[in-house]
């Protein structure tokens, strides 16, 4: 007999830009109305703020479901998990009367081990000369990403080189954990005497078996095989929404590469991060700011260097939710928004942080490139030659008005309706949802 999903629905909702678009409040708004929220890529190096009720919570591994009560918060095998920052988080909900016991987390999620930290800080400290050079040579030669430090890259590659990876069903077995920990510290702990000799201390088996062990043992009660877990509720006709970390230009294939994260951040990621097949989103939310931001090296073709920029940064808050830095800031990059749109199929949009932009006497918006080769109005997914684009702007009457109380379309003023009616022609996905603020209650449903 066959099994038909009839009453499933599945959706997404990924960044189209460089991150730090308001995923998280989307999902937070969304979550209640879904059976699972779902975790597919990245690691602590995501960082997700959602206010409810004035109060302010920043997630990194947790779904932002957990917010949402009876509501699964599923982290699946394409994320790379720190058990420490895990449970610190977890712990801080918990203490702030969040209830997290539809917490759920993939046996088959990868583990950023301590040895995958110090591996992250040393790769960006060699690669770090590389800013030291002029501006045209810099442009051709790869310095440091601008990691979070985090471990994340390191992780993914030995997910990869799979014989050095640990996963998080090995915290629940001693044996097999020991005699893999046990070869993967002798062979990093090679790799790291030979690049700093003298200056690294050795990483136990011994030590690091016991802490994972102990770690298992806490994660145990919520670890599962969320691909039969995530088909169960399709076939049941439960409702399942995926939330992506980081964002579509940070996207390991079609970002500005190499100045990416590591996995497939664009909605590219969902079939392989989750183990549920594309064909099942039927909806996919592409999010993006009313303007620009990025963190860390890499291109930006619109960035602002000059007070316009300082006055949005404050404005805006941006500052990293998860490290603390400020952003990058630039006017809105409509070539890399159709682009980011394309690749992950983005069935709508949804533009936050407009309120920002009030005040601002004109608005900015590129439509092309100029290239040493001409004119472009195509993205060029290469760190490298991405950098010798200036864009071409198109500019638009800014508004002054305070927009952070309205609640429908024809309460915004008509610059600011121009000025989103201007990006859904030029991308031709429609925005259904403007933010106008952080709580919840701040924003509008087309």
């Amino acid at each position: 007999m066959v099994h038909e999903r009839t009453g499933s629905r599945a959706n997404a909702v990924v960044g189209l830009q460089w991150g730090d678009e308001g995923k998280g409040k989307l999902v937070d708004l969304l979550a209640s109305e879904f059976d699972a929220v779902v975790r597919y890529n990245g690691g602590a190096n995501a960082g997700h703020s959602v206010v409810v009720g004035g109060e302010r919570y920043a997630l990194h591994l947790v779904p932002s479901g957990i917010l949402s009560p009876d509501v699964l918060a599923v982290i699946g095998n394409g994320v790379v998990i720190d058990p420490h920052r895990l449970l610190e988080e977890l712990r801080t909900l918990q203490d702030r009367g969040v209830d997290t016991s539809g917490m759920v987390i993939s046996d088959r999620a990868h583990i950023v081990m301590p040895y995958h930290k110090a591996e992250d800080a040393l790769r960006e400290e060699l690669l770090a000369p590389a800013a030291d050079r002029g501006p045209e040579q810099t442009k051709r030669v790869v310095s440091a990403i601008g990691t979070t430090r985090r471990g994340i890259g390191p992780a993914y590659a030995d997910k990869v080189h799979r014989a050095t990876a640990i996963r998080i069903g090995d915290l629940l077995n001693r044996a097999v954990l020991a005699s893999k920990l046990e070869m993967i510290c002798s062979m990093k702990n090679a790799v790291f005497e030979s690049l700093h000799p003298g200056e690294h201390e050795s990483f136990d088996a011994v030590q690091l078996t016991d802490e994972m062990v102990k770690l298992g043992e806490l994660l145990a009660p919520m670890i599962s095989d969320t691909a039969y877990l995530l088909d169960d509720l399709r076939r049941e006709g439960k409702s399942i929404l995926f939330e992506g970390a980081n964002a579509t230009m940070l996207d390991v294939d079609h970002g500005t590469y190499p100045y990416v994260t590591s996995s497939n951040s664009s909605a590219l990621g969902i079939g392989p991060g989750s183990g549920v097949p594309p064909q099942a989103v039927t909806k996919i939310i592409g999010v993006v700011k009313a303007y620009c931001t990025r963190v860390g090296g890499g291109p930006m073709p619109t960035e602002l260097f000059d007070d316009v920029g300082d006055a949005i940064r404050q404005r805006g808050r941006e500052f990293g939710t998860t490290t603390g830095r400020p952003r990058r800031v630039g006017w809105l990059d409509l070539v890399a928004l159709k682009y980011a749109a394309m690749i992950s199929g983005a069935t709508e949009l949804c533009i936050t942080l407009l309120d920002v932009l009030s005040g601002e006497p004109e608005l900015k918006l590129a439509v092309e490139y100029e290239m040493p080769s001409g004119r472009t109005a195509r993205f060029i997914a290469d760190g490298i030659l991405l950098s010798d684009a200036t864009p071409i702007y198109e500019t638009m009457h800014g508004f002054s008005e305070d927009i952070t109380g309205a609640r429908s379309f024809d309460e915004l003023p008509p610059n600011a309706r121009a000025y989103i009616e201007r990006i859904e022609a030029f991308v031709g996905v429609p925005v259904r949802t403007v933010s106008v603020g952080p709580d919840r209650e701040q924003t509008i449903r087309r």
